[in-house]
């Protein structure tokens, strides 16, 4: 994995950008259990519910993806599933 780089999944129709990834991660981001890679195609249609959103970013374990098509999810890395991020409040302005 590298920044940048657009992985997709085997098992719906997710596919994520790599954001962030510190130092020393190694191992595949896995979605629904399965490996993700930058070739694979989708074995059955996208999820009527998506787990994973459009335009939300997930992070854990030393990685942060973007979401660029919704599928089923969940990602993880390892053991490590990843949650979505929650936006930084703005300060305030007295």
């Amino acid at each position: 994995m590298k920044v940048g780089e657009r992985l997709k999944s085997s098992r719906c129709g997710a596919e994520v950008v790599i954001v962030r990834l510190d130092a020393g991660i190694d191992g595949p981001l896995l979605c629904g259990g399965e490996p993700m890679s930058a070739d694979a195609a989708p074995d059955s249609a996208p999820a009527a519910a998506p787990g994973l959103l459009i335009g939300k970013r997930y992070e854990g374990g030393g990685v942060e993806v973007l979401c660029v098509k919704p599928g089923a999810g969940p990602l993880a890395l390892g053991d490590t599933v990843l949650g979505e991020k929650q936006a930084k409040p703005l300060p305030s302005s007295d």
